[in-house]
Formats: structure tokens, C-alpha cells, sequence
């Protein structure tokens, strides 16, 4: 429980998960959805998040090749508390 808090506490975690569990998969979107996180930033958190299994990276072999990501089961399984701070931070607390 310790180390989920202490990654989803750095600055961009949530707001990653939030814009991957609304859909976003390439870093293009995540960028549009996030608005100012810089790249480096936005690199480094889909890293975290991937270390810690709840997003996965896949290399698409098109010309040229592009990455997606997309949330694993276990990053799917925390939709219900993303759902529910997007709720209180509209007032619905």
C-alpha cells in the first residue's frame, strides 16, 4: 500500500492513469490531455507506472513503428477510486 501511495502521491500519476483510463494510448494524447506536463515529466510517469504493472507499453511494427500504451488489469482495477476523485473534485463529495 506504502509504495502505490508514494508513486500515485508524484506530481502527474494520477492525472496519467485518469487520461489512459479515458483512453489515451499514444503519447500525443496523453500530452493533449494532460496540457502542460513537460515530455520529460510525461516519460518519466508512464515509466513509473509501468515498473509498478499498471500500464503496459507495446511497440506497434508499423512504418515507422509507434508505442501505445494502455492500462493492465491492475491499473483497470483502480477505475472505481479514479472515477470517485473525479466525482469529489467536482463537488460530489
Amino acid at each position: 500500500m506504502r509504495a502505490l501511495a508514494a508513486l500515485l502521491e508524484r506530481r502527474w500519476s494520477l492525472s496519467v492513469l485518469y487520461a489512459a483510463h479515458l483512453g489515451a494510448v499514444r503519447f500525443s494524447e496523453f500530452q493533449q490531455s494532460l496540457g502542460s506536463v513537460p515530455p520529460a515529466t510525461l516519460t518519466q510517469r508512464l515509466a513509473d507506472l509501468e515498473d509498478a504493472g499498471l500500464v503496459e507499453r507495446r511497440v506497434v511494427p508499423t512504418r515507422p513503428p509507434r508505442t501505445e500504451y494502455g492500462l493492465t488489469a491492475e491499473g483497470r482495477r483502480l477505475a472505481p477510486v479514479l472515477e470517485a476523485l473525479t466525482a469529489c473534485s467536482r463537488g460530489g463529495c
